[in-house]
């Protein structure tokens, strides 16, 4: 049974639509962290980054606001949601009837049970080599040239059945977009990821 000694500080939770990704287009239950040192330059939450300035809530509180819903997908972002131990919080959302999702750069041991896994790396920290086997989404965000290689890094160390994605940066979306679309075209392994939700302007 989780007990009320658990608390996560969490930034913000909503009820949306899966805006990018594999899962893209499905209702989803977004329980975003507070806490990041990965320090991406154009993180577009760098207001989650100082764990201190969000709202500790118990597991019981954030699976309680996630029950108000119908849709049964939790996917669990940040920051970086792996600074946490996240055991009670997946159990407690699978208990609940919750598949659990995880959106992370994989910096920290693997923690949590989990459906579904995607691992976003970034260039600022090394992943923790405990995500290469579990990954079912390898999602890379394209920025400039040299992510077609940081990309190709990652893609020979995760598992063969892992769903490999190329994800323009939104503010490089124009510019970017044709490379990966050619990109994708030579290498078909990989699959174009879109930020839907900010096309469709919902959060």
């Amino acid at each position: 049974m989780v007990t009320d000694e658990v608390k996560l500080p969490v930034m913000e939770s909503f009820y949306t639509l899966q805006g990018e990704g594999f899962h893209a287009g499905k209702a989803a239950y977004f329980i975003r962290l507070g806490g990041c040192d990965v320090g991406c330059v154009w993180c577009d939450v760098k207001e989650s980054w100082d764990a201190s300035l969000h709202t500790e809530f118990s597991i019981e509180e954030i699976v309680h606001q996630a029950n108000k819903y119908a849709g049964r997908m939790a996917v669990i972002t940040g920051g970086e949601p792996l600074m946490y131990n996240l055991n009670a919080l997946t159990l407690a959302l699978k208990q609940a009837g919750f598949q659990t999702n995880i959106e992370t750069s994989g910096v920290y041991a693997m923690s949590g049970v989990w459906d579904w896994v995607c691992f976003s790396p970034k260039k600022f920290k090394v992943p923790h080599k405990s995500i290469y086997s579990i990954a079912n989404e390898l999602k890379v965000i394209v920025y400039n040239k040299s992510d077609f290689a940081f990309a190709e890094k990652y893609a020979n160390v995760v598992r063969e059945d892992c769903i490999l994605l190329l994800q323009p940066e939104w503010s490089k979306q124009s510019q970017m977009l044709p490379v990966i679309i050619d990109y994708v075209k030579e290498n078909p392994k990989w699959r174009v990821s879109l930020q839907t939700h900010k096309f469709m302007d919902i959060p």
